[in-house]
């Protein structure tokens, strides 16, 4: 069999196969031929940061992400989908490059093919270490993680207190709708509370330390209690309470920052 050997080209609106014009025969115009990889993908070799007994069949879904994103400088898949069980909405993906690009066609490709709904983040890496520095949730999300390529970071908590307002008035909405959330809603407006006072005291932030905060100030078990919905007006009045002091510490540092600039 008469074969050829070239590489594919990225097209405008799509890729493409160069072949000279002085070619063997059995390439004419209009030849039906067939396309395969000369050489097959090194299987991926993911890194996993502080994840623990993952479930196979998502282990073959990690493989799966970061071979179709190989192209990217790094893949990092984060977020509820690296929890223990299959309670997830979808799984959280971090792009790492300097250039832009559309995502959309990204996610439709894994719902279409697998079933399974991708949220997208595309992020430099200059701003990765920027979020990590300034931002608790941030800091949250990648206390766990699969990755591409191992991440070496050594940052320090920068407290932007105009960034940490908006991410309190999210928390805001326990109290606002106290009677219609379900408990997951609840606890991930306590936990984003919880987190911001912790990054504010400059301590370290990941889910163990956020729930164990969160008994140590509403009371032991209260982390699951709020997960299964099981809070009253009590574990209410006590987040009220915290809300309120950590909005006036913000306040005053947004003031002292605004007196110093």
């Amino acid at each position: 069999m008469v074969e050829l050997i070239s590489k594919i080209s990225k097209g405008t609106t799509m890729d493409q196969i160069y072949i000279p014009k002085e070619r063997l025969p059995g390439f004419g115009l209009g030849t039906v031929v067939l396309i395969k990889p000369v050489l097959e993908k090194p299987k991926p070799r993911p890194y996993y940061y502080k994840v623990k007994d993952i479930e196979p069949i998502k282990n073959i879904i990690i493989e799966e992400i970061l071979n179709y994103f190989d192209q990217f400088d790094n893949v990092i898949i984060t977020g509820s989908f690296l929890e223990k069980g299959f309670d997830f909405e979808d799984v959280d993906v971090l792009l790492i490059s300097g250039k832009k690009s559309s995502i959309n066609s990204f996610e439709s490709h894994f719902e279409r093919e697998f079933g399974i709904k991708l949220h997208i983040t595309l992020i430099s890496f200059e701003s990765l270490l920027d979020g990590l520095s300034t931002d608790p949730l941030f800091q949250m999300m990648l206390s766990k993680f699969v990755s591409a390529k191992r991440i070496i970071s050594n940052v320090k908590n920068e407290i932007n207190y105009k960034l940490l307002d908006l991410h309190l008035l999210k928390s805001k909405a326990l109290i606002d709708n106290f009677d219609f959330l379900t408990g997951n809603e609840k606890y991930k407006l306590a936990r984003n509370l919880i987190a911001i006072n912790l990054f504010m005291k400059n301590k370290k932030i990941n889910a163990e330390i956020v729930n164990n905060e969160i008994d140590d100030y509403f009371g032991k078990g209260m982390a699951g209690n709020i997960k299964e919905n099981l809070v009253d007006r009590e574990f209410l009045n006590k987040y009220r309470k915290l809300y309120s002091q950590t909005f006036n510490k913000i306040l005053d540092g947004i003031k002292n920052a605004s007196k110093q600039e």
